[in-house]
Parts: structure tokens; C-alpha cells; sequence
């Protein structure tokens, strides 16, 4: 009989689709997800595809407040929803929600075993806060089985005391031949696209939220610093909205020459064309978990920038293969790198196309695969090695 796993997560979010829909096709468990939201429209303006949903499913009710830095989801029925299904195993997203802690007390009281699906690295910017830290332990205390995306989050629960042999890797990943094959598209019919979108000749990208931690002002600062010949042809595409975007934007007014563009934010469907039509992607973070903008920069056939501190960048980017690696908040390693890529045209194809390589095996598959392990080990079907 093939054990029953409930997965707890936040979101409906695009990208854990395809990987839900593999995992549910696995022939080694029985999948049931539960999402405690569909969405969270004060962070993200993703649409929910649930059309392509193929997996059991179900969204609990909630209520959601944002004050600050600070976001409350309180959910309704997890409990009853949990003795419905009966699982053999939970493998719950992240600790930061009481929903996760209704479901830690529950796998306690009915003697299921639970495993944490944790993103957290050394960098983030959540560890300096005591009380964070404290409860992260504390939950830490009620798993027996641990999910990662990569190395980084690896490490950094080694370093909590964590044993190897309780953590089980299940890369993060997007649908790679959705951006391969609608990146190509747009390459085919480029000019078509450019005019479609409005987009430069010639341009560096920047995708994800406009806050102040995503380094979003480094990569203008860093635009800034380039040569007056260089910003006369190639321009700097922000795509999404945030907090920073209007102080982005008058700041942006100094530069000339130069070009700086807002696209505002852009949908999954619409994201393989800037990705496509871009000379590379930058991602100057301060503080992220991962950093799933590279995955599909990288399916599209980009070269990346990233800073060190991103939790993809110890998996993802090699750099002088497919990028360069630089430090948080070193804006002349970033202009620097800026700089010889968008000089280099052979480099950037040979870069380009060693992040299409590289990031093949980061796939849907891939993490559902990790996840049926986790599933597996918890329920007996495996033993630790």
C-alpha cells in the first residue's frame, strides 16, 4: 500500500505546480496538498493556474494581514482536514506560520511523523532575531526528517545539529522546458517580442520584487557606474513592483545617458521573452532563501549574477562558467561583472549556454523525486544510510 503524504504549503504558486503534478504521478506515494492560502496579493500578483492542477488538493480557509515586515495567516480546519485524510507522513513548508505548529502538534498527537521542508541558509536575514531563532529550534525538535533544496540550506542545518543522514535534498525547480521552449520563441521572432514588450535593443535584467534586501538599488548604482558608452547601449529592465519602485524610479532620473525601465510586474507567461531578449540576468540580493529567478533565467539560456549570499548561488552559479559570483553590497563587483559580459558576446553564449546544461537537472522531476524520498524514509519504505 503506498503511504499517504500530505504536503503543507503557503501558496499556489506557479512554479510548485509542475513539481506537485510529477510527485503525484509518482507510483510510490498518494499525494494530498494542502495550501493554508491561495495567494498573497500584498507580496505577489502571481495568477492561480488551477487548471493545470493534476494532484489532490484543497485550500483551507484563512485570514491574512500584513503590518510592516510582518505578515499574519491564521487558517481554519487544518486539524479536521488532517483527520480526513489520514496521512502517513507531513512534510510541512517552513515553521514561520500557527498553522504549522497545528500540524506539528498533531503529527505529535496521532504519532505521524512530520518533516520540515526548510529554505533557510546562514544568510537570512531572519536569523539575527533571537525570538525567530528560538522558535525555529523549538520546531526543529518536532521533525525527523528534513527537505532542501541545495547545499546552503543543507549547511546551514548541519550546522543547527541537524545529522546528514536526516536531510534529504529535493532541488528547487521550475518547468525548464516552459522557459527553453517560449525563450527560443521569442529569440525566433525577436523583434516581434521587443516591440510587444517595449524593451531596449540591448538590456540587463533585474526580475523579482523592488525591495531595499533584494539589492535592487546596487544594481541601479551599478548601471550608474558603467561607462557613459556602455549605458548608451544597453539599458537596465526592472521587472516587478515593490516598495522601492518610486524611489527607484527618481533615481533613475539622474543617469545619462542611459536607459532604465519599469515593466512593473510580469507573468509567468509573459517572463520567458525578457528573460530571452536580455543579455543577463542580475541578482544582487542581500538575503534569499533561494532565488527561483535564476532558475528560469537559466532554463531561458541566460548568464547570471548573483551575489553569494543567494541560496541558489552554491548550486547554480558557477562562476566563470555560467556567471559570476559577487559579494552582498559590492557594487564594483557587480558593475565589473556587468561590464565584461556585456562586452564579451562570446562569452555570454558560452555562459548562456552552459546555464541551459546546467540547470536541466534541476527539475520538477527532480524535486518530486526528493520529496517521494522524504515520503518514503518517514514511512518505512526506506532506512537511513
Amino acid at each position: 500500500m503506498k503511504p499517504r503524504v500530505a504536503i503543507i504549503t503557503e501558496i499556489v504558486a506557479p512554479y510548485r505546480l509542475p513539481v506537485f503534478n510529477c510527485l503525484a504521478r509518482s507510483t510510490n506515494i498518494e499525494l494530498h496538498v494542502i495550501f493554508l492560502s491561495e495567494t498573497d496579493p500584498s507580496l505577489r500578483e502571481w495568477r492561480i493556474y488551477s487548471d493545470e492542477i493534476e494532484f489532490s488538493y484543497e485550500v483551507l480557509r484563512n485570514w491574512r494581514r500584513r503590518l510592516g515586515a510582518y505578515n499574519f495567516l491564521v487558517n481554519w480546519g487544518l486539524q479536521q482536514h488532517l483527520e480526513r485524510i489520514s496521512p502517513d507522513v507531513v512534510i510541512c513548508g517552513g515553521y514561520s506560520y500557527l498553522a504549522s505548529w497545528q500540524a506539528a502538534r498533531w503529527c505529535s498527537r496521532h504519532r505521524v511523523p512530520l518533516a520540515l521542508w526548510s529554505e533557510s541558509t546562514a544568510h537570512d536575514d531572519r536569523n539575527e532575531y533571537a525570538m525567530v531563532e528560538f522558535l525555529k529550534r523549538l520546531f526543529l525538535r518536532n521533525c525527523q526528517a528534513f527537505v532542501v533544496p541545495g547545499r546552503s540550506a543543507f549547511d546551514y542545518l548541519q550546522s543547527l545539529g541537524i545529522p546528514e543522514e536526516a536531510i534529504v535534498t529535493a532541488p528547487n525547480a521550475v518547468d525548464n522546458d516552459f522557459y527553453r521552449q517560449h525563450a527560443l520563441m521569442a529569440r525566433t521572432n525577436a523583434s516581434h517580442y521587443r516591440a510587444h514588450y517595449q524593451l531596449p535593443q540591448r538590456f540587463f535584467l533585474y526580475s523579482g520584487r523592488l525591495t531595499k534586501s533584494k539589492g535592487v538599488f546596487d544594481a541601479l548604482d551599478a548601471y550608474a557606474a558603467l561607462a557613459a558608452s556602455v549605458r548608451s547601449e544597453v539599458g537596465l529592465v526592472f521587472a516587478g513592483n515593490g516598495q522601492a519602485k518610486r524611489h527607484l524610479q527618481e533615481r533613475a532620473k539622474g543617469i545619462d545617458p542611459g536607459h532604465v525601465q519599469f515593466a512593473g510586474f510580469v507573468q509567468r507567461e509573459d517572463l520567458p521573452a525578457y528573460y530571452a531578449l536580455a543579455e543577463m540576468l542580475i541578482f544582487p540580493t542581500y538575503s534569499d532563501p533561494w532565488g527561483l529567478v535564476v532558475n528560469e533565467a537559466m532554463a531561458s539560456g541566460l548568464p547570471i549574477i548573483s551575489t553569494s549570499v543567494a541560496g541558489c548561488a552554491a548550486d547554480l552559479v558557477e562562476n566563470g562558467r555560467n556567471g559570476f559570483v559577487v559579494s552582498a553590497g559590492a557594487v564594483d563587483e557587480l558593475a565589473s561583472g556587468m561590464d565584461l559580459l556585456t562586452r564579451n558576446r562570446e562569452m555570454r553564449s558560452r555562459f548562456a549556454a552552459h546555464s541551459q546544461q546546467k540547470i536541466s537537472s534541476y527539475s520538477p522531476a527532480a524535486c518530486a523525486q526528493g520529496l517521494a524520498t522524504a515520503g518514503e524514509l518517514l514511512a518505512g519504505k526506506l532506512t537511513y544510510a
